[in-house]
Order: structure tokens, then sequence, then C-alpha cells
């Protein structure tokens, strides 16, 4: 038992080192957090929402949540500011990071975002989450989303979170520069909720 334990732990860390190519969190975004633009004016592109999704694992899935609040304070989005909120099940144990938005990358045509920032808190059970080194607040952190549109039939879509070295990106800012998004909507998973990416 303990070995398919240790097992499915390792096929899990991989999971989620793929992927990213306390209170609970809710649909509402960023937990009420308030986002302004840029001190010189501008108007630049947003991405929030939240929700439930189930992470495809083994031959079942883990559930979690999510919430976003970030917009962009950069026109390219190399600087940005907002808040996260991960969690996932894994086999009884939580995985719980919370973390603030450095860098946001907007395809809108698409319906696309990157988000990338920093842990400030790990309230994370489950091992190597709860104690690995890459795990610790202050380290880079990211995910992406997909809004899929207002009144669509299908789904917003997200990712878990990648962590440094990740998929060998070593930083948050070089996840959101390279923007990479798989064919066929690849390790996302559909949310139960909302998720919006606005120019």
């Amino acid at each position: 038992m303990i070995d398919l334990r240790v097992r499915m732990v390792c096929l899990m860390a991989c999971a989620i080192a793929v992927a990213g190519c306390s209170e609970t969190p809710t649909s509402k975004a960023g937990d009420g957090l308030e986002l302004t633009a840029a001190l010189d004016g501008g108007n630049y592109g947003k991405a929030n929402g939240g929700g439930q999704y189930a992470l495809a694992f083994g031959d079942g899935f883990l559930p979690g949540r999510f919430s976003l609040s970030g917009i962009q304070t950069t026109p390219d989005g190399s600087a940005a500011k907002g808040r996260f909120h991960h969690v996932l099940d894994f086999l009884g144990e939580n995985i719980d990071f919370k973390g603030e938005v450095s860098c946001l990358t907007i395809d809108a045509q698409n319906g696309r975002a990157w988000i990338g920032g920093v842990i400030t808190d790990n309230n994370s059970e489950a091992e190597p989450w709860a104690s690995g080194e890459i795990y610790e607040p202050g380290r880079d952190i990211w995910f992406r989303v997909l809004d899929s549109g207002e009144g669509n039939e299908t789904h917003g879509r997200t990712t878990f979170v990648g962590f440094e070295g990740g998929a060998g990106i070593p930083t948050s800012a070089e996840y959101c520069e390279l923007a990479i998004w798989p064919d066929g909507n690849a390790r996302t998973w559909a949310v139960q909720g909302n998720v919006q990416v606005l120019p």
C-alpha cells in the first residue's frame, strides 16, 4: 500500500510539473481584491474568475478549485498585479497555494491567459508540496486559463499550477514570455464557474 502511494505521489508530481507549461477558493475572483490599471492610466488586459475542476489522474480525477484576479500593469503584461489561490485534493490531503500575480500574458482573440507570480502562502498537507524547497513562499509559480465566452455551451478551463524548473521553465517571467499553449487545450481542465480574459 505504501509503495502504491509513493508511486502515485511521484506520478502526481510529474503531472503537476507538466501542467504548469487557509480559506477555500470560491468562484469570486481574487477574494475581493480590487485592482487598478497602471499609474499612467493605461487600460490593459485582465484575467479573473474561479471555480471547480477535476484534474485527470490515473483512472480517475482529483477535485480542484481556484480563484484568480489579475491585471496587466504594462501593455505587454511583463508586469502585472493581482492574486490567485489554487487547491487540489490529492488523495485526501490538500495541495494548497496562494500567490501574487507578477506577469500576465493575454491572447484575447483566443481567450487565453498565462499567469505568473510568486507563492505567498503554502498551506499544503501532501508531500512533496508541503515542504519541498521550490514550494516555499517567494518562489515562482504559474498556470494558464481559457475563457470560452459568455453563454457558451463549453466551459472555461484552467491548469493546475507549475513551479520553478517545471517543463524546463525556470521563472514566472519566462513562463509568461513563452506563452506555450498545447494543441487541443491539452492539460487544461473544464471549470464549473467562470473564467474571463479581457483585452
